[in-house]
């Protein structure tokens, strides 16, 4: 545990991304099983305690520090895991020596939530405050130190010389601690099978669009979507639904799941239908549409009925069992063409390619483009493989330009990880009618990016030095500071008080310079939903 403790100080204050997985090759490669096997699952949120929560470690403390030592300390800290730490009191008399994270993995998951105070009394007390950080941050899921699972699996292909793209094909077919995928890697053992199972292959990405002209005698164009990328894998009888991040969603889209028949591996959108008066099917809905289905272990029939799902298929990666990713994208695009018409088509439609003679004649289809569930346009090389990841030059994402409101800023509160001890998180709103005659501000989105670090510092000090009440770790401000949002497109709600959701809310521009009478109001804003 204590090399592990230390993996995690090292990273925490190591900005540069060569000099992260430097560290994360090095430990990979001393560090023997199972450890750093259990070790790289905390790393990339392999590894879940539900017996162990942050109230967990709130009550344990409660028992031991003095309650306003601990609020202070937790506010002035940012962070419930190091507050703790650091305030952890020093067992009396001798104490048992450093669990192993292999030792602390088994022990949490056989915790149960009435044994699991004492269980994790009993490892802080073997550790020093390194590791007793190392360990809550294990235990709750929150490491939070800019390790992403691509950074870790370029890590672990670095440390072992072996090529990213085997390290991703190989990665969804384990389970930690990952002991096959460390005897190909560190002792030339045969790779992991991966054509027995319904399992997940890396998806190939685009970088953004900037400013140059394509060729489209040389580039596909066709519809990006606004819903959520998956992958629908059908293999020995089994079909499995997986989005981008690899995590299996089979359950939440059962209808997707059951309707796939076909041996293949498919790429596409998943989005939800929909719908006219007198129950008719329409076309793909807004993402506001779609996030009624997302997250939901449990999906009730009116679910199914009301918010019915479908996949607009974009790319095939295997069929029949043939890989075809070494293919060129006009001869996936064929064969996918020919296997669609096998698909059910209550599930399963394909994207069209946009017909454009000219970059010019697609500058203004995209521009006229306003469809609730159209976020841009794809860009994809004719004869580009299919290869994970993104490469330079092959495709392409240009989403439409966003759109633009003045808000005024409401609410703030602090962010974790790197922003504990900063106001990132930004609540803000709109008028509901004429400031000038009493109307009264509405909270319309929520934001944490989109400024840089000189403005983050700067909206900090704006919200420490304007704060008229706390409400826990909320803080509001006077209404004096306008942000210019943007915005990809905005929807319904009838979960929020001003009626509206935005989708991917971020700052754009801070407007010190405008009064906030000027912001702009509630009907400006439900003024861009499109019917």
């Amino acid at each position: 545990m204590q090399r592990f403790s230390a993996l995690l100080d090292a990273l925490v204050l190591t900005p540069s991304r060569n000099a992260k997985l430097a560290l994360l090759a090095e430990y990979m490669r001393e560090t023997p099983d199972p450890d750093r096997g259990w070790a790289l699952a905390a790393l990339t949120d392999g590894l879940d305690f539900p017996a162990v929560k942050a109230s967990t470690i709130r009550s344990l403390m409660a028992e031991r520090v003095d309650p306003v030592l601990w609020t202070l300390s937790r506010d002035y800290v940012g962070d419930t895991a190091e507050t703790a730490s650091l305030l952890w009191p020093e067992p009396l008399g001798q104490h048992l020596p450093p669990p192993s994270v292999a030792e602390v993995v088994e022990t949490l998951h056989a915790t149960t939530r009435v044994t699991a105070p004492g269980i994790l009394a009993e490892l802080l007390d073997r550790l020093d405050v390194n590791g007793r950080y190392a360990i809550l941050k294990l235990a709750t899921g929150a490491m939070r130190i800019g390790i992403s699972a691509r950074l870790a699996k370029v890590a672990f292909a670095q440390a072992f010389d072996v090529r990213v793209e085997d390290v991703e094909e190989y990665w969804h077919g384990q389970a930690a601690p990952y002991l096959p995928l460390f005897e190909w890697a560190a002792q030339g053992a045969e790779p992991p099978r991966t054509d027995l199972l319904p399992l997940f292959r890396p998806f190939m990405l685009a970088h953004p669009l900037e400013a140059e002209a394509l060729d489209l005698t040389e580039f596909a164009a066709e519809w990006k979507w606004d819903g959520i990328r998956v992958q629908i894998v059908h293999v020995a009888g089994e079909t499995r639904v997986y989005s981008r991040s690899g995590d299996d969603i089979s359950g939440t889209f059962p209808e997707v799941a059951s309707a796939l028949h076909e041996p293949c591996v498919l790429d596409g959108e998943l989005l939800v239908r929909g719908s006219h008066q007198g129950g008719e099917t329409g076309g793909a809905a807004s993402f506001n549409a779609l996030q009624q289905r997302l997250g939901r272990k449990t999906v009730s029939k009116a679910m199914l009925r009301d918010y019915p799902a479908f996949v607009r298929l974009y790319d095939v990666l295997i069929d029949g069992g043939e890989d075809l990713r070494e293919w060129a994208w006009e001869q996936r695009r064929a064969r996918l063409e020919s296997l669609v018409t096998r698909l059910d088509p209550a599930r399963f439609d394909i994207s069209q390619v946009i017909e454009a003679a000219t970059f010019e004649d697609l500058v203004g289809i995209r521009a006229r483009a306003r469809d609730d569930a159209i976020e841009g346009v794809m860009l994809k090389r004719r004869d580009s493989p299919y290869v994970a990841g993104r490469r330079t030059g092959l495709w392409y994402k240009w989403k439409r330009d966003p759109l633009l409101i003045d808000c005024v800023l409401m609410y703030a509160q602090r962010g974790s990880g790197k922003r504990s001890s900063f106001y990132s998180d930004f609540t803000f709103g709109c008028w509901n009618g004429d400031p000038d005659a009493g109307a009264e501000l509405l909270p319309v989105g929520k934001a944490y990016f989109g400024f840089t670090d000189e403005e983050l510092k700067w909206l900090d000090r704006h919200v420490r030095q304007n704060t008229v009440a706390k409400f826990g770790p909320v803080r509001e401000t006077d209404k004096s500071l306008v942000l210019e949002v943007a915005f990809d497109s905005v929807h319904e709600s009838k979960r929020h008080k001003s009626g509206v959701a935005m989708r991917f809310p971020r700052i754009s521009r801070i407007r010190s310079d405008k009064p906030a009478h000027e912001a702009d109001r509630l009907e400006t804003l439900k003024g861009l939903i499109v019917p």
